[in-house]
């Protein structure tokens, strides 16, 4: 179902709106430098934006390095936390509860918001009958193998999230939410721990209080997993999330990737694909990830397919919060 507009141009001459930012963070310290850079970088008036960063029980210096920002920065970053729930979904709701705007926007604390994100982001609210603006979610320049991987297949982008089967969604990457949805629909889920993203943009819609729409230009940079312990953890993630968005909605779950099947084409790409790739190797034509791209997109196929199989949705994640 398709629930969304994409946005081809944008005006950004007319009033911008008060906006609240929320970021929930967990052992975020090493990505506190660039992404406070990145917040300082927007062009969105720094006077009619304040920044909501939740500290959700890390162990590390996250919460002294928040606060002693907040004491001297130029811009508004408010530190809160969220230490009852171990979700970033709670935190997101600490983070909403507090915020003193019409509009909330939403990205994490290993993102790199443009500078231009904020302001191409919020623009298409001056239509009211926008609910939710997606923004669009790219990868950060990477070296590796695995980075290289998912950034051919253009694995964070919102384009796949939206075109998906069930109904449009945002990830919370990039995305901002009327307050007026929120007291319609509920806030996310506080315990569930993937999907959350999918789950209250389905809700927000199913009300049919307004649209999607989807801003391509308002980028926020992304960090590929580079080693292939997060690579399968990412992709097992993303097969608990079609499993619990299934009990949740009814969405429809993918076809599971047998081991069986994992073998065949295995086998499939050593006799029919290793040659001729090995030869393109030798003679400077090819790359080591052409070589590659086969068994490695088996390795998350069957890591999502095993995910969504062993997943069980937690019965305290039914629940939902309200504001």
């Amino acid at each position: 179902m398709t629930n969304y507009q994409s946005v081809a141009g944008i005006n950004t001459d007319k009033p911008l709106s008060q906006v609240s930012v929320v970021i929930p963070i967990y052992n975020g310290e090493a990505d506190l430098p660039d992404l406070l850079n990145c917040l300082l970088a927007q062009t969105y008036p720094k006077d009619q934006v304040e920044y909501l960063l939740v500290d959700n029980n890390s162990s590390d210096r996250t919460l002294e390095i928040l606060h002693k920002t907040a004491q001297n920065s130029p811009i508004a970053i408010h530190p809160l936390q969220e230490n009852q729930i171990q979700s970033s979904y709670a935190a997101r709701n600490r983070g909403i509860r507090t915020a003193s705007s019409q509009i909330i926007a939403f990205t994490d604390a290993d993102c790199r918001p443009q500078p231009q994100w904020l302001e191409l982001l919020i623009q298409p609210f001056i239509d009211p009958e926008i609910v939710i603006v997606a923004g669009e979610v790219e990868a950060l320049p990477g070296t590796t193998l695995l980075e290289k991987f998912a950034d051919r297949e253009n694995t964070l982008s919102q384009k796949h999230t939206l075109a998906h089967k069930f109904c449009a969604y945002g990830q919370t990457a990039n995305l901002a939410i009327r307050r007026s949805a929120f007291l319609q629909s509920g806030l996310f889920r506080p315990y569930l721990t993937t999907g959350g993203d999918a789950d209250i943009c389905w809700r927000i819609l199913q009300t049919n209080i307004g649209r999607l729409e989807f801003v391509p230009q308002a980028i926020v940079q992304h960090r590929h997993r580079d080693t292939f312990a997060q690579l399968i953890e990412q992709w097992r993630r993303y097969g608990r999330s079609n499993r619990y968005l299934h009990e949740l909605h009814g969405a429809e779950l993918m076809r599971q990737i047998t081991l069986t099947e994992c073998n065949y084409r295995f086998l499939r790409w050593l006799i029919k694909e290793v040659p001729p790739h090995m030869f393109k190797l030798l003679i400077n034509q090819g790359s080591l990830l052409d070589l590659l791209n086969t068994p490695i997109g088996l390795l998350t196929a069957r890591a999502r397919s095993i995910g969504q199989e062993k997943a069980v949705l937690p019965e305290n994640a039914q629940m939902i919060e309200w504001l």
